[in-house]
């Protein structure tokens, strides 16, 4: 009898992945609560369809690897990648969009290589990113708070009509982008802006702020990576600053509570598969994401840059684990190359 061979994760222990999923899981919730407060019913149907879709492409390929569905199924991987994803696509995405962006995080982020524990990038960022760079109109159009009813978001869902103009905008990121000529305090005179980081943006990124927080307390993850990210972002904000002139890139208050900064600093670089293994790695790694958030938003082609940022740096995470190998407990640091003949 062929018996299947089941590696790590684990399902016994008290750090087991099923109750880690369901911490991030809870952890989510303030985030959860917040978009639904601003955007109606729209961030939880997005909830629903992409648990649905996740389960079932994950439960697909697991079937057609020949591997035990309900073990893997059981571990909540897929559930967190759909939800991270239901947060990061705009509330009352078209049903095609949200298909296209589960599928592509969990056929090609994930089971692609392997599945959980295997895959090199961050699967949610994988599946964003194609349907950000597909769609980007799509992408990067957010209701207006509180302007959407169920019946006209369900109908924008389906395909059967479209958002009117009025109950759309850009993100304050893009607005900020794309401006020229305007000075940031006329800029702020734009529905799109809020106190400091966009309408609507700044309380979802408290919210986040919150369950990372939570996260953090239950010591699911260290503080490298995270405490990395979000002080190169500071930095880089306050070298390029240029007060509230036409062509400032922002505030560092702006960049710390708009876009998806805080959802990439707690539940994104703290991805224990796809980041850097050390402590002094993951710092390293969380920095690079802080660096490379500010270039792309100020400089780059995207008003967003959280999903770019982690996968440039899921490529660089090998390299940043070789030089950042913790010393075994007991030996002299290792000499770098070796002589001939020892």
């Amino acid at each position: 009898m062929a018996l299947p061979r089941i590696t790590s994760p684990h399902t016994k222990g008290n750090n087991r992945t099923q109750r880690v999923m369901l911490l991030v899981l809870a952890a989510t919730l303030p985030g959860v609560i917040a978009l639904t407060w601003l955007y109606g019913a729209g961030t939880l149907i997005n909830l629903l369809w992409t648990s649905a879709v996740a389960l079932g492409c994950e439960a697909l390929i697991l079937r057609l690897r020949q591997r035990p569905v309900q073990f893997f199924l059981r571990d909540g991987s897929a559930l967190v990648t759909a939800v991270l994803l239901a947060l990061a696509l705009p509330p009352y995405s078209p049903w095609w969009l949200t298909l296209i962006a589960t599928g592509s995080a969990i056929v090609l982020g994930k089971q692609l290589y392997g599945g959980l524990g295997q895959n090199p990038f961050n699967p949610a960022m994988i599946g964003y990113v194609v349907v950000l760079v597909s769609f980007p109109v799509e992408m990067t159009t957010w209701p207006v708070p509180h302007t959407v009813g169920l019946s006209a978001g369900l109908q924008h869902i389906l395909g059967i009509a479209s958002l009117p103009d009025g109950w759309t905008q850009a993100t304050a990121l893009d607005v900020l982008k794309v401006n020229k000529s305007l000075t940031v305090d006329e800029l702020w005179a734009n529905p799109a802006f809020g106190h400091f980081g966009g309408i609507g943006s700044e309380v979802v990124n408290l919210a986040f702020l919150a369950g990372g927080l939570f996260l953090l307390h239950k010591r699911l993850f260290s503080w490298h990576a995270p405490v990395g990210m979000l002080a190169a972002l500071v930095v880089m904000s306050l070298l390029f600053w240029n007060g509230s002139g036409s062509d400032s890139h922002g505030s560092p208050l702006f960049h710390l509570l708009s876009g998806a900064t805080m959802l990439g600093a707690f539940f994104i670089v703290t991805d224990p598969v796809s980041s850097a293994t050390s402590n002094q790695g993951r710092l390293i790694f969380g920095v690079g994401v802080g660096i490379l958030v500010y270039v792309i938003r100020a400089w780059g082609g995207y008003p967003d840059a959280v999903a770019f940022a982690v996968l440039l740096m899921n490529l660089s995470a090998p390299t940043i684990d070789y030089y950042t190998r913790p010393r075994t407990y007991g030996h002299r640091k290792a000499e770098r190359g070796f002589k001939l003949g020892e």
